[in-house]
């Protein structure tokens, strides 16, 4: 059996890993680039997308699934194998992805340039629908001379780490871990050893504060804000982090932690996730599924409102405080939030609140690096807002809960992670006398 990383190689996004034996192929998440490196979607996968058999998704964030259109398009034929949710949520993030594009392509026209063509368009989105196929949590599976897995990774709803067996030996790919300090979510389930994990280290160099600390001072920034009258804003994941801090909002208004204000979520893409969770609440932890067992929504703050629109989009800016706006993108790397902060990021009763990675040269690591003064739409605007950033809130394992999910394997190969992070995850696995090493794009690694 033979592994070869063909994304997040010493990068965060991209996840794409070929396992091969006895002249099969198996694919381990088809994922874009994002940020700084969206530029390499569009070039050669590294392998022929025909000769693949089967293709096998960790779970639907955009950065596991978003080249799937590409895949097939690029002559793939079979079956994408996913869980229940994954399923659900995957043609949101999608058609969303679709969407951006073509935006893209619009302003470029607009401005008198020759856009590039599309990566893949809806044709190929629709194609994809049909192939899609479901996988139950915990049940193994054959595919060729494989044995496949999934379990419980925790950092989704339905997300899951992948166990390939064949020729008596055992791959494990963690896909991402979740954070298991949290209470949306089940903690991630423990892998049998293997003879080689394949494994993420987004955040490879820190362990997590404790949690209550994170909510505490979640509940701090919130009270002493809207207190002020002021506004606070929060860059999030539509997919599961939005979600999240909806849990918090109403478990600390219920608490009265927090007065109760008018919560905007400004992404239509966030409502139609939203609106997939009750269908899925079988992957939730106890906690939320005892809320739904009431009759309660786990995730509806008591002055929740969806907006749709653009123009309600805008409106929301002419708002007086306080109240919180939650929109994308979690990176600060375009969408809606950008226009709030360029009409928030100047008064100094408002906050901003970072729950999620940043990537380095982006927007939100030039506020977290204290800038006076950032570009934004052409112009520049002055940073008076403070910046808060909460990394309790990420939804992937610290250092520390990947040393413990790792107890017991011998051989690691590192992925998905900045390659500095990467690097000391290894350097504390060498300590315990765990061969670990940096996985690198297009080097078979044999099992």
């Amino acid at each position: 059996m033979r592994l070869t990383p063909y994304g997040a190689a010493k990068t965060v996004t991209g996840s794409c890993h070929l396992v091969e034996y006895q002249n099969y192929r198996l694919l381990l998440d088809c994922g874009a680039y994002q940020g700084s490196e969206d530029d390499r979607n569009n070039e050669p996968f590294g392998f022929e997308p025909a000769t693949i058999d089967a293709v096998v998704i960790s779970h639907a964030h955009h950065d596991h699934i978003g080249r799937l259109p590409l895949l097939i398009r690029r002559g793939y034929k079979g079956r994408v194998y996913t869980t229940r949710p994954t399923q659900l949520f995957l043609p949101v993030i999608l058609e969303d992805s679709l969407h951006l594009m073509s935006e893209e392509r619009d302003r470029l026209v607009r401005k008198g340039k020759q856009p590039p063509p599309l990566n893949w368009d809806e044709a190929d989105l629709r194609e994809l629908y049909t192939r899609l196929e479901v996988i139950p949590l915990e049940q193994s599976l054959e595919f060729g001379p494989f044995q496949v897995r999934l379990g419980d990774a925790g950092h989704l709803p339905g997300s899951a780490f992948i166990e390939v067996r064949a020729g008596g030996k055992r791959l494990v790919f963690s896909g991402d871990l979740g954070h298991g300090a949290k209470e949306v979510l089940p903690d991630p389930k423990d892998a049998a050893p293997a003879d080689l994990a394949l494994c993420e280290g987004t955040y490879g160099d820190r362990s997590h504060r404790p949690f209550p600390e994170t909510i505490a001072e979640f509940a701090h920034i919130l009270s002493e804000t809207l207190g002020k009258g002021g506004k606070v804003f929060i860059p999030s994941f539509a997919l599961e982090r939005t979600q999240e801090i909806l849990f918090y909002l109403r478990d600390l208004e219920e608490k009265r932690q927090i007065p109760s204000v008018p919560v905007f979520v400004d992404s239509p893409m966030a409502s139609r996730i939203s609106d997939i969770y009750p269908s899925v609440r079988e992957y939730f932890s106890e906690e939320v599924q005892a809320l739904y067992r009431q009759g309660r929504d786990p995730f509806r703050p008591r002055g929740l409102e969806y907006t749709q629109s653009v123009e309600d989009s805008k409106a929301l800016n002419e708002l007086e405080g306080p109240l919180v706006i939650i929109a994308g993108s979690g990176m600060l790397a375009g969408g809606r939030i950008l226009h709030h902060l360029r009409h928030g990021l100047p008064e100094e009763n408002n906050a901003l609140v970072i729950i999620g990675y940043q990537p380095r040269g982006g927007l939100g690591r030039l506020l977290i690096e204290g800038a006076q003064r950032v570009r934004m739409f052409g112009e520049d605007v002055p940073v008076r807002a403070r910046t808060h950033t909460l990394g309790g809130f990420s939804g992937h394992a610290g250092q520390d809960e990947l040393l413990r999910w790792l107890q017991g394997e011998q051989r690691v190969a590192l992925v998905h992670g900045e390659a500095d992070k990467l690097e000391i995850l290894r350097q504390k696995l060498e300590q315990r006398n765990t061969r670990a090493f940096l996985a690198e794009w297009g080097q078979a690694i044999e099992i």
